[in-house]
């Protein structure tokens, strides 16, 4: 798909056109997947409940896992972004893709353990606040959630299209002993997120901050390109 991505804020967007194909496949009995038909609880309405969802598949390759750069050379890490400004990941190069990569979150010296520091990562995942900055309206879930292996999956849908993106933040192998936790946010669908990613990253990075931790966000200092095609403001 080519096509933007609209949110919560009420912007057309192009892919507003599948619906009807949607209705129509609905309709012969294309069903979806039960993760596709799932609608979070903690959602802030049930305005748009009748509106075809395009929550997309979860994509392939998620965790922290081997992978080959460029020039086939491996490393561990998460599913490096894609070439579409919708998306941001810790493992990503700073030199190869400064607008995607983003900084680890790093956990204050006050934790024991790694376990300790998830737990505390845990909760401020679990009290993120749905529409927010008019974003996630639809809600979310924390799907995995292994505080020994250091790795957390969620879902964030937006409120009236259903789309949802995924959530990881993970210890990647050594980082463990710089207290660091890898972050990616990624949208499964269209090419623009219009800021929804960065909003997100923000607003989990600011509450961190207030608890102790090393959480640098997204700004138009360091992700110009990204801000520039989302016509993103902070």
């Amino acid at each position: 798909l080519n096509g933007q991505r609209g949110d919560d804020n009420g912007m057309q967007t192009r892919r507003e056109t599948l619906q009807s194909w949607l209705v129509g496949a609905a309709a012969v009995g294309f069903i979806a997947s039960p993760e596709q038909a799932l609608a979070f609880p903690n959602k802030i309405s049930n305005q748009y409940d009748d509106r075809p969802k395009q929550r997309g598949g979860k994509p392939k390759g998620l965790g922290v896992a081997t992978r080959k750069d460029m020039v086939g050379e491996e490393y561990l890490g998460l599913k490096e972004c894609g070439a579409a400004p919708n998306c941001f990941c810790s493992t990503d190069s700073i030199e190869d893709s400064p607008d995607t990569n983003i900084p680890p979150f790093k956990w204050p010296s006050k934790f024991a353990s790694q376990e300790d520091a998830f737990q505390e990562l845990n909760e401020v995942v679990k009290a993120y606040k749905p529409g927010q900055s008019n974003i996630d309206g639809g809600g979310f879930d924390i799907v995995t959630f292994d505080p020994k292996a250091g790795y957390l999956y969620a879902q964030f849908e937006s409120l009236k299209n259903g789309y949802i993106d995924d959530l990881e933040l993970a210890v990647v192998g050594s980082e463990k002993d710089n207290n660091a936790v890898q972050l990616r946010s990624s949208s499964r669908l269209g090419f623009l997120d219009f800021g929804v990613n960065a909003k997100r990253i923000n607003y989990l990075a600011n509450a961190l901050r207030a608890k102790g931790w090393d959480a640098p966000g997204v700004g138009y200092s360091t992700h110009r390109g990204y801000a520039d095609q989302n016509g993103a403001k902070w």
